[in-house]
């Protein structure tokens, strides 16, 4: 258990507090309301690019200093270009329809009505680390959901969420007469403020984990402790089968395609070759891959199958490869070696593809097309809060908006 202090513990709990109280005018805001408070957030965004852009070059240059891998460097860079993203990103959530508030069941004797309510979750709180637009993908996930947030990311992004948090979120909602309190950041870079977060089930019920496995999973457990949900995204990883009946050029195309970022969790970790080619395709990969700063990992191996490259900042440029007989050999390896994120086949024959697509049991599964595609912008047209790979009923694969409500029961006279 994380020994947290006094001044962590004080400051978590004032946010937790502040969010509690402003939860209110979220809930019965209008939808007009919700969509004005993310249109005005895009116009912020870009209205304040210059400081948040300086904001986010301290952080650079203190994580450069303190030894950051390049992959990680890039998950915490902005640039006017990602700004423009994140911006129109917000436009398309602001023009996305509202679930329904209230949806009529069935009729139930005595002349009474069923329907089933949506109901806001109230705080919900967001673990992550250095990944400055997360910030804003999630506080407008929350605003959407109309829920409060309390928002906690590592030090190394601390001064950039610090800016889209006082320059972007909190005035965009000022403007549409919403409590800017809803959304808190939790000051301090101390880690043990992720363990304070955990710690508030009566004003932080449920707590969105994202990051490092190991971090993530211990996260959960005490959160478990204190009685507070998670919805973690602890691993990740994408897999990549290559089958004997595959087009090479298009297979090629998709290894290039599934390693444009390093630093992502749905990036190609496990290539899989079907034994019958694999003499044959291996140097063909091993060339592209090399012509991108990229190392195979080959058997045999000195760590297990499923390792995720992106977690480890000193070996991040690096793919596993592994022969395999089948596509029912890979769809078993890829659900007994890796944390069930998402895999691909890639093939020309639908019987093979049908096969593994039936046998493969992880959050997404594609034919020929990249993992990269897991994503809850690219697949939802919506941001999304985190990718979530529990193997139990809930919200599943990329969580967005409608996931954040609570399903409450109303019977009513006719």
């Amino acid at each position: 258990m994380t020994v947290v202090s006094e001044s962590v513990s004080s400051a978590v709990s004032a946010c937790a507090l502040a969010a509690y109280r402003a939860a209110p005018t979220l809930a019965a805001a209008p939808d007009a309301a919700i969509d004005g408070a993310l249109s005005a957030m895009a116009g912020y965004l870009r209205a304040a690019s210059a400081e948040v852009l300086a904001a986010n070059e301290a952080d650079i240059e203190a994580a450069t200093a303190d030894g950051m891998s390049a992959g990680l460097l890039d998950r915490l860079r902005l640039s006017p270009e990602r700004l423009e993203a994140m911006a129109a990103a917000l436009e398309l959530l602001a023009s996305t329809p509202h679930p329904p508030r209230s949806t009529f069941v069935r009729d139930l004797p005595d002349g009474l009505k069923l329907y089933e309510r949506r109901r806001p979750v109230g705080v919900i709180g967001a673990n992550y680390e250095a990944r400055p637009n997360v910030t804003v993908d999630v506080a407008s996930q929350l605003v959407k959901s109309r829920n409060a947030g309390v928002l906690r990311t590592g030090g190394a992004a601390l001064g950039s969420a610090t800016a889209l948090v006082r320059s972007v979120i909190a005035p965009a909602l000022t403007d549409v007469g919403l409590d800017p309190a809803a959304i808190q950041l939790v000051p301090t870079p101390d880690r043990a403020a992720a363990s304070a977060l955990v710690s508030q089930p009566a004003h932080v019920p449920l707590v969105i984990l994202r990051g490092s496995g190991d971090t993530t999973r211990t996260l959960g457990q005490e959160a478990a402790r204190h009685g507070v949900r998670t919805l973690a995204h602890a691993d990740g990883g994408g897999v990549l089968y290559i089958d004997v009946e595959a087009d090479i050029s298009a297979a090629l195309d998709l290894v290039k395609n599934s390693v444009d970022r390093l630093g992502v969790c749905n990036r190609l970790n496990l290539l899989l070759i079907h034994s019958d080619v694999y003499e044959s395709l291996l140097p063909q990969v091993d060339t592209l891959l090399a012509d991108l700063g990229i190392a195979l990992s080959r058997p045999p191996h000195s760590h297990p199958i499923g390792h995720e490259w992106a977690l480890d900042s000193a070996h991040e440029a690096t793919v596993t490869v592994l022969p395999v007989s089948s596509a029912a050999e890979a769809a078993e390896v890829a659900n007994r070696e890796t944390s069930g994120l998402a895999a691909c086949i890639a093939t020309t024959s639908e019987k093979t593809a049908e096969e593994f697509m039936d046998a493969y049991t992880g959050t997404g599964v594609f034919w020929n097309a990249t993992t990269r595609l897991l994503d809850g912008f690219k697949l939802l047209a919506v941001p999304e809060t985190g990718i979530n790979i529990d193997k139990v009923p809930g919200p599943r694969g990329p969580v967005t908006y409608p996931d954040l409500s609570l399903r409450q029961y109303a019977i009513l006279p006719t």
